[in-house]
């Protein structure tokens, strides 16, 4: 299976922070499920964000087309639980 993750925000430092976290968490599961795969992208323009999240500045995590948050900065053990759920990881 591939989880697709997104990571929405008009602010540059503001995608980077949360790439960072969801790489840790990549990183950490992929220790765990060699074979996890994962596609990574970010969007910048304010279209495509609002058609996920009414916040264009703050990050919004997407995993699996599902919202898993928005408006805020997730830590590296949420996106981590995210992640597994949306991998049936064990």
């Amino acid at each position: 299976m591939v989880i697709n993750v997104k990571i929405l925000s008009l602010g540059t430092p503001e995608r980077y922070a949360v790439r960072r976290m969801v790489a840790a968490a990549q990183y950490e599961l992929q220790s765990v499920d060699p074979k996890l795969q994962m596609t990574i992208s970010e969007l910048n323009d304010a279209n495509q964000i609002l058609r996920y999240a009414s916040v264009l500045v703050l990050p919004t995590l997407v995993i699996n087309e599902k919202v898993a948050c928005s408006g805020r900065f997730p830590t590296t053990e949420e996106i981590l639980g995210w992640l597994i759920e949306a991998g049936k990881i064990t």
